[in-house]
């Protein structure tokens, strides 16, 4: 069987308001049906309406703490990156162990987790970050970054709703006429559109710009009205039809291009990302003095380090008039939904990693060799390596 003889590890996420959790009982029970061990932490399902009971009854084994997860578990399954846990007060990689496997989002370019990543190829940690995974028909059951961002995308409309003090819609009253918010879209992707079609159905007046044509075509589907960034798509895609990192030139025709769209914003959407790298700046401090007090700025790239200059990661800021939030688990908000499609996405890819009770890295299976993060002491990752001046 395909999982015979490992133990399979899932801690309760300890990440300030996060609530998912990386398996549900119905993933627990084939990774046992197939030779697993299954250990969860006591109520690390609750937060995402998945109580223990409903884990023990597919016959997953409920522990009372992290350290007994991350001390007997093979592989260690979680939804966000390892953080300091306050209430044992140790990081979650000092609990980690050497030839240990860890599954999750580790976004290894984005410089608050720099550390971090090095800390876990010193532990002697094999990890995957499924932020990195390709987009190729084979890998489209494991593409846990496609699945978080559609719910990403719907929770940015919704929480840039209740931080801005005016209406969305168009409202009619005795008094006059409201006219609609000016909701701008920065990124096409799957965020994006899912934030343009929320935005369009709030009744907002939507806008959105995108390097690559094909995604801009997809947007206007929708109803968004185009804005052209001037970035020619030989520059701008790259293999699997995902945006490439621009060159400082045509970055700054990007910059110049969105100025006063963004200035006249009431809500700015910034879901711009190169896979495996650092998000591109395109929202300048500059840009955002100049916005009206009381706009919005929600920055879903900011896991791989954001596309405004002023975001800060894991809080809300508000800066020059301007709120911006910087929420790394905008799923998170989602906890139930969320939760049911990641913990698919995260057994696919387990399933793909291991062969009869054994690891497979396979360096020539596309998925596996974009996805492995550190190995063997090493940190391998190419956008990691490339963040950090290593490469």
């Amino acid at each position: 069987m395909r999982f015979e003889g490992l133990i399979l590890g899932i801690p309760k996420e300890i990440m300030p308001g996060e609530r998912r959790v990386a398996i549900i009982p119905e993933t627990a029970e084939n990774l046992i049906s197939e030779g697993a061990r299954v250990l969860i932490e006591e109520k690390a399902g609750e937060g995402a309406g998945f109580p223990d009971a409903r884990y023990s009854n597919v016959g997953a084994e409920i522990v009372a703490g992290a350290e007994e997860v991350f001390a007997e578990a093979d592989i260690i399954l979680k939804v966000k990156e390892p953080q300091f846990n306050t209430q044992l007060d140790k990081h979650e990689v000092e609990m980690m162990k050497e030839g240990q496997v860890l599954i999750t989002f580790l976004h290894p370019a984005a410089p608050d987790n720099h550390e971090m990543i090095q800390d876990l190829a010193r532990q002697g940690v094999t990890s995957f970050t499924l932020d990195s995974i390709p987009r190729i028909t084979r890998a489209q059951s494991m593409d846990a970054l496609t699945s978080m961002s559609t719910v990403a995308g719907y929770k940015s409309i919704i929480e840039a709703a209740n931080y801005l003090p005016k209406f969305v819609p168009m409202i009619t009253s005795a008094v006059g006429t409201n006219r609609p918010a000016n909701i701008l879209v920065i990124g096409a992707g799957v965020a994006g559109l899912q934030a343009i079609a929320t935005g369009k159905r709030l009744g907002g007046q939507v806008q959105t710009v995108d390097v690559r044509p094909e995604a801009t075509e997809q947007a206007k589907t929708l109803g968004a009205s185009i804005l052209d960034p001037e970035v020619p798509a030989d520059v701008a895609v790259g293999e699997g039809g995902y945006a490439k990192a621009l060159p400082e030139k045509w970055l700054l025709k990007e910059r110049e291009a969105i100025e006063d769209a963004v200035i006249d914003a009431d809500i700015v959407v910034l879901t711009a990302l190169v896979p495996g790298k650092q998000a591109p700046i395109l929202v300048t401090e500059d840009m955002v003095r100049r916005m009206d007090p009381g706009s919005v700025i929600v920055d879903v790239s900011v896991d791989q380090g954001g596309n405004c200059q002023l975001t800060v990661g894991g809080e809300t800021v508000e800066e020059h008039g301007v709120i911006i939030v910087g929420t790394k688990n905008l799923p998170g908000l989602v906890p139930s939904s969320s939760t049911s499609m990641f913990a698919k996405n995260i057994y696919a890819f387990a399933a793909n990693l291991v062969e009869d009770g054994s690891l497979a890295i396979d360096m020539e299976d596309e998925i596996i060799a974009s996805s492995l993060v550190t190995e063997g002491g090493e940190l391998v990752h190419e956008g990691a390596r490339e963040a950090m001046g290593l490469s």
